[in-house]
């Protein structure tokens, strides 16, 4: 007998570079998210911060999780660049990873270049219209 529509999380399981992005979404992997997004050793994860426009250390629990696969997180805060909250950035760098807040737009295409370089980076980025 059919279940019906399964809801699943978000989640691609793998790394992949980003393909486009605009229009509330992105596109990778030869498929589309639409919504801002994670990309994590673990996979590209679907991603709702709280308050895009003012991250807090919640927001990056999964980050937070996979910390020992990750030096760079470069976080894409809209069409232009918001700083990270000073505890939030500490908190990275108790960790070990490297925060750099930037433009969604420069976090993709710096994203893709230290991905193809096989660099230890993450991404966490808020889709753009």
């Amino acid at each position: 007998m059919a279940e019906g529509i399964v809801i699943r999380d978000a989640h691609f399981p793998g790394r992949a570079p980003i393909d486009a992005y605009g229009n509330g979404g992105f596109r990778f992997a030869e498929m589309s998210h639409r919504g801002s997004i994670l990309c994590l050793p673990s996979g590209i994860h679907g991603w709702e911060p709280a308050d895009p426009t003012k991250f807090a250390e919640g927001d990056f629990a999964r980050v937070f999780q996979q910390a020992d696969g990750i030096e760079i997180l470069l976080v894409g805060t809209g069409k232009e660049l918001k700083p990270l909250p000073p505890a939030l950035r500490q908190a990275f760098r108790v960790v070990g990873i490297s925060a750099d807040p930037m433009s969604t737009g420069a976090a993709v295409r710096t994203y893709n270049v230290l991905l193809a370089e096989d660099r230890a980076v993450a991404a966490a980025l808020v889709a753009v219209d």
